[in-house]
């Protein structure tokens, strides 16, 4: 039987008499097609209508305007890239998109481990280029945090863990990152985005109005993700994969676009020094682990030098702390700028 993807509604979670309960509703999403649908999230429609807003015209503007905070330019791997610059599972991808992330103090540039290199500043247009852009994605940046440190709450609770635990887990200097994205039509035979899992541990995914979106079922279909209006989609990372010994397992997907598409996507991350430990769970979460082929056998996304090699698409063991699992990711995604400022880099830090 086909899955489907199921629905979770914060404001049952905030008026719940039994929290555990709605908490188990879940993680058994988290533990079947690790994609939902949140609904009653609390974030105001008109903001989010005036952020889409801001982001078409962002990607209305002139490609010379938009090359002033071209990502090459960034050691930080942050900034603006045009179509085809990003590589998933060594494929290119068709879109253009933005990326900016959580700001902190740089290390020095040769930095080790180097994942630290990863902290620094975004690239941001002039003010006059498009007036209000930057303070609505530091906008966005907050309502999506704010929703994410809800729902891992939730987990926790689920998990048999404290309230708090997983927000304590992410350590002093959290590093979350945001994608604004434009799709042109995907070519035949092509894709927006590749078949991938996302490297991190929360993703919160809007979408303008057009789909694209398909998530791969437990039974090998491609489920075409088409949410509530208002909805936010979200799915697992490799890194909660990880953490809940592959109790929650992130859902393989991809982006086909029939026509162009804009969303935006929050991945909500810890510390780069976190650990990816598996967390201390009640029992019956690994014996669940145990009796599921599907769960004892899911893997994760192969890194830049094992693809090279010829390795499958999924198959690579987790990164023992978050940093090094960004790392991966974008040593994977970007060999471009891994030349520039880090040449010779295949191997993760």
């Amino acid at each position: 039987m086909l899955a489907v993807i199921p629905t979770f509604s914060l404001a049952e979670w905030r008026a719940a008499s039994d929290e555990q309960v709605v908490a188990d509703h879940l993680l058994a999403m988290c533990h079947g097609v690790g994609f939902f649908y949140l609904t009653d999230h609390g974030v105001p429609h008109a903001f989010l209508h005036d952020y889409f807003r801001q982001l078409e015209q962002f990607f209305a503007l002139p490609e010379a305007t938009k090359a002033q905070i071209d990502k090459r330019n960034s050691a930080h791997f942050r900034g603006w890239e045009c179509v085809g610059a990003e590589l998933t599972n060594n494929r290119v991808d068709h879109r253009e998109q933005l990326d900016v992330s959580t700001e902190h103090s740089p290390h020095p540039a040769d930095a080790e481990p180097a994942y630290l290199r990863l902290d620094g500043p975004n690239q941001w247009l002039p003010e006059h280029e498009l007036p209000g852009f930057h303070a609505a994605v530091d906008e966005f940046f907050a309502h999506m945090g704010a929703v994410a440190w809800e729902l891992m709450e939730v987990m926790s609770v689920g998990l048999g863990l404290p309230r708090h635990h997983l927000r304590e887990r992410f350590g002093e200097r959290p590093l979350s990152f945001v994608k604004l994205i434009s799709y042109p039509r995907t070519p035949p035979g092509e894709a927006g985005v590749n078949a991938h899992n996302d490297a991190g541990f929360l993703t919160l995914l809007l979408q303008h109005g057009v789909g694209g979106l398909q998530a791969l079922a437990p039974d090998g279909e491609w489920l075409d993700i088409d949410p509530p209006p208002g909805a936010i989609i979200v799915n697992i990372g490799e890194m909660l994969q990880a953490m809940t010994g592959n109790y929650f397992v992130a859902c393989t997907h991809r982006v086909i676009a029939t026509e162009p598409r804009f969303s935006s996507a929050y991945f909500h991350g810890p510390d780069l020094r976190t650990s990816l430990a598996p967390l201390a769970l009640p029992a019956r979460f690994a014996e669940a682990v145990a009796n599921s082929p599907r769960h004892r056998s899911a893997g994760f996304m192969a890194k830049r030098d094992e693809l090279l090699d010829g390795r499958d698409d999924i198959a690579s063991e987790s990164a023992a702390v978050f940093g090094q699992q960004m790392w991966n990711y974008y040593v994977r995604s970007y060999p471009d700028v891994v030349e520039k400022h880090y040449p010779g880099t295949t191997q993760p830090a």
